[in-house]
């Protein structure tokens, strides 16, 4: 089965140090195994996401030598898509209304429907879309660097596929389009690691086959925190492209390039001969310096 990998960030800001790592690392799993790499947009979130973001996007993918094989895919106009898979899950039975707030999960630590909506007919006015879970059986994925994955349905008993809002979720979204676009491999960051399980369940349910998966690791700060509003989440400097590739080698523990290499795409043909997930195996973050 020929490899097909992706990289599908959200246009809600510039590419920075983090991103940048998730691009590089997904883009050198695809050309090691002379697969295709394509990219996604995820612009479902209309009020965050900015048409600004992702002329940028493009444009330092570009001056980072990470060429694509085909054209993005933009998750904005998959609308009609989304609607029908969320029919066929209706048809199976398997969703319902609940108006659990997020307030209210985040103060339980619960993401799953704290109370009886299940049960009740709700209006779909403030109301979000879950899909029931519950009877699923317990599923396993084997993740290429941090090992196994698993979804439990007494965990994981329902998930919300649609918001109050009316867009459809990230997750339902991300397996659709990694299906209807045969991508074998996903390669991401491990702070998307908990959204596997839920996934799993997913491809599951519409019967379809799950992908690989590799999660790599993120970039935080020293104290562990996300990349706040600092030099690690500023806008990437096509000044120094090289330096920037160079560093996100390092911090995936892969092979300095020569120093000889002078352009981009050289320095990723030479990382992507090399590439070696195994490096990094086990490794979850990396904690960045504060100077």
């Amino acid at each position: 089965m020929r490899y097909v990998g992706r990289f599908a960030p959200s246009p809600t800001g510039p590419l920075h140090a983090g991103s940048l790592l998730a691009a590089v690392g997904s883009f050198l799993d695809a050309r090691h195994a002379s697969g295709q790499w394509l990219l996604r947009i995820d612009d479902l979130d209309h009020a965050r996401c900015r048409t600004q973001w992702t002329h940028q996007l493009l444009d330092t993918l570009v001056c980072f030598a990470l060429q694509t094989d085909a054209d993005p895919c933009y998750q904005s106009t998959r609308g009609s898509r989304y609607a029908a898979a969320l029919t066929q899950l209706d048809t199976l039975g398997l969703l319902f209304r609940c108006r659990c707030s997020r307030r209210e999960l985040a103060a339980e630590g619960e993401p799953c429907c704290l109370r009886d909506c299940r049960q009740r007919n709700l209006p779909s006015s403030e109301t979000s879309l879950r899909i029931d879970l519950s009877q699923l059986p317990e599923l396993t994925t084997i993740d290429r660097s941090l090992g196994r994955i698993h979804f439990d349905p007494t965990l994981h008993r329902d998930l919300v596929v649609q918001r109050r809002d009316g867009i459809v979720t990230y997750q339902l979204a991300v397996v659709i389009d990694d299906a209807d676009q045969g991508v074998t491999d996903v390669v991401r960051g491990a702070d998307l690691l908990p959204s596997t399980a839920w996934q799993l369940a997913l491809h599951h349910v519409l019967d379809l086959r799950p992908p690989r998966y590799l999660h790599l690791p993120v970039l935080v700060e020293a104290d562990g925190s996300k990349l706040a509003k600092s030099k690690h989440s500023a806008a990437l400097d096509p000044a120094t492209v090289l330096q920037l590739l160079n560093r996100t080698l390092s911090h995936l523990r892969q092979p300095a390039p020569s120093p000889q290499t002078k352009r981009p795409s050289e320095l990723l043909h030479s990382a992507a001969l090399n590439w070696d997930p195994t490096a990094f195996a086990g490794l979850s973050e990396i904690r960045l310096s504060e100077d």
